[in-house]
């Protein structure tokens, strides 16, 4: 009967009602909690202990855990004794690779054993053209002077009574627009943090309308290298050097064109996020030098960079020439001289020298490799690698260099040759037009762990694609070799 059906459908639909209801309130609490943990909103609005985002280590555990005390594994195996290295049958694995003709005119490749640092062998002399490879002095100099743990801050300073906050340059390499993904790596400091936690700080004060400053003091000479040819600015080969930019001086993130004045625009952007929180700010940003703390200036908000064993990391994988750049001028201002290109490339010599590396015979003007001026004797980037694989504070020069096949400027490569070389194989690439080489280690088939530079600087531009691949057997030959001494 319809009279004695009726009821049973509205039933069904409360039902139904109810579960949806209840799956948007699911929604809602996961997105909100997955919003509290990604912003640290828990501890922002409460105040509540040490943040499990940005201080997991201090989280005091919940209440009545016990764990059972952690003890120290046993060794899945016993350690292996170092054997010597054969340059014989080093000779041997690579005689035939170097004897190509599109190698071009002059070709190095200088073999140790790691980590004695004795020499194994040697084809070729005097210095190379060291293109990317400059990179991997410019990071051990920065590890090595700052610590890997060190932590690059921009910040906000405001003076009291005064209409002006100033947005101020610490040299963060990476600093972001915005947050970026939870999937990224390393965690990026960014702008729109930066202006959320200003806006609290100048709410505070009851201040809503500000005048912007940006300070770029902490680096100082020309923004462009004097050694690098004139085009590299107008054809985005990189960006001008400064101690404050997004982005790493791009007008948008990804591979988009490079601002004519990084620091301009960074305060541009950093304005619009203010204004994202109801903070006007009026005119245009001014190029200042902020108030120091004896003239009354006070840090009303920070953000920090990634530790620098992570901004090394990044930038050794995927051969960071701004990067690079900026970590020089920091060793630079680590070392109490001039933040410049000049400054910097003395700063990185003197560093170098403390951990026991010459570079007496070399030209250096840059700290990435991008000038065709640069030279290097092999022996620097092989000190280098002894130098980082013997140092604990300096070993993520080494252990995360990219792996041939797998990651960073190595990723595409080592598709022919030995496929020993694949895994086995970890270097720092270098290229410029005519000039292709890789300075890494190699483990041999039979253990024997090595030291190479192998370079080409003086071959046809149209051997380009050819001479990579030679270099690349070249190594992958030396990991296919039976190479330990009987």
């Amino acid at each position: 009967m319809p009279g004695g059906d009726s009821p049973r459908p509205r039933a069904g639909r409360r039902l139904r009602r109810g579960a949806s209801g209840l799956a948007v309130v699911v929604v809602l609490v996961l997105v909100a909690a997955g919003l509290s943990y990604h912003f640290d909103l828990g501890r922002r609005w409460f105040g509540t202990g040490p943040s499990p985002v940005s201080e997991p280590a201090k989280v005091p555990p919940p209440a009545g855990l016990r764990l059972p005390a952690a003890h120290r594994a046993a060794p899945v195996a016993a350690a292996a004794p170092e054997r010597p290295a054969d340059g014989a049958a080093v000779r041997r694995a690579v005689a035939a690779l170097l004897a190509s003709k599109k190698l071009g005119r002059h070709v190095v490749l200088d073999v140790t054993q790691l980590p004695s640092g004795r020499v194994v062998f040697r084809h070729g002399h005097g210095t190379v053209t060291p293109a990317s490879t400059m990179k991997l002095l410019t990071m051990t100099a920065g590890l090595q002077v700052l610590g890997p743990g060190h932590r690059f801050s921009t910040s906000v300073v405001s003076r009291p009574g005064s209409k002006r906050v100033v947005l101020v340059g610490g040299g963060d390499p990476l600093l972001a627009r915005k947050p970026q993904p939870g999937s990224s790596y390393p965690r990026r400091a960014d702008l729109a943090t930066l202006a959320a936690r200003t806006a609290e700080a100048l709410k505070a004060t009851g201040r809503t309308r500000v005048r912007l400053g940006y300070d770029t003091s902490l680096f100082t000479g020309p923004s462009v290298n004097p050694h690098w040819p004139a085009s590299y600015i107008a054809e985005n080969v990189v960006s001008p050097i400064t101690a404050l930019w997004v982005d790493e001086g791009r007008e948008r993130t990804g591979f988009a064109a490079r601002s004519a004045s990084p620091s301009y625009d960074a305060a541009t952007v950093f304005a619009k996020a203010l204004a994202r929180h109801h903070v006007h700010v009026l005119g245009k940003p001014a190029h200042v030098v902020a108030p120091k703390p004896s003239a009354g200036g006070r840090t009303i908000a920070r953000v920090r960079s990634a530790p620098l064993s992570q901004i090394v990391q990044h930038i050794v994988e995927v051969s960071d020439n701004e990067g690079a750049e900026v970590v020089a001028r920091q060793v630079a201002v680590a070392t109490g001289r001039p933040a410049s290109f000049a400054g910097a490339t003395k700063a990185v010599r003197a560093v170098l020298r403390q951990v026991g590396v010459s570079t007496a015979g070399n030209r250096i003007y840059d700290g990435s490799g991008l000038s065709r001026d640069d030279r290097l004797r092999p022996e620097t980037l092989l000190a280098v690698l002894h130098a980082a694989a013997t140092h604990g504070r300096l070993r993520a020069t080494v252990v995360d260099l990219p792996v041939a096949g797998f990651s960073g400027s190595l990723a595409a490569r080592f598709d022919t040759g030995d496929p020993a070389g694949l895994g086995r194989v970890r270097a720092k690439t270098g290229t410029l037009t005519g000039v292709s080489g890789l300075a890494g280690t190699v483990t041999s088939r039979d253990g024997v762990v090595l030291g190479f530079v192998a370079v080409a600087d003086r071959f046809k531009p149209v051997n380009t694609l050819d001479v990579r691949d030679l270099l690349d057997d070249l190594t992958a030959a030396l990991a296919g070799c039976r190479c330990a001494r009987h």
